[in-house]
């Protein structure tokens, strides 16, 4: 099953989130085909970063929930909210490998 995680940051962040940025690709890699897609939430001109938006297929939303509370950016205090769904893909080019 997938879920969809919509990770806010907190506000005047960006500096937290540049220094734990590698540390954070580098546990989404080590998760391989646990993470179907992911990337940075983005606001205004130039476009600045204000969260992550990432697809986790998971068992259940536990270890979806886990996936997410072992990333460096929650370990480091970067989001201010943390948003995880039960996600269904209807359209695009097919992220699940299941269902």
């Amino acid at each position: 099953m997938m879920f969809m995680a919509i990770l806010k940051d907190k506000p005047c962040a960006l500096a937290l989130r540049l220094a734990n940025r590698p540390a954070h690709l580098d546990y989404l890699a080590s998760l391989g085909a646990a993470v179907r897609a992911g990337g940075a939430l983005l606001d205004g001109e130039p476009a600045q970063p204000l969260g992550s938006v990432i697809v986790y297929e998971a068992a259940d939303e536990a270890a979806a929930r886990a996936m997410v509370d072992a990333d460096p950016y929650a370990k480091a205090g970067l989001f201010a909210s943390v948003e995880l769904r039960p996600w269904r893909q209807a359209v695009g080019v097919a992220l699940a490998t299941g269902d």
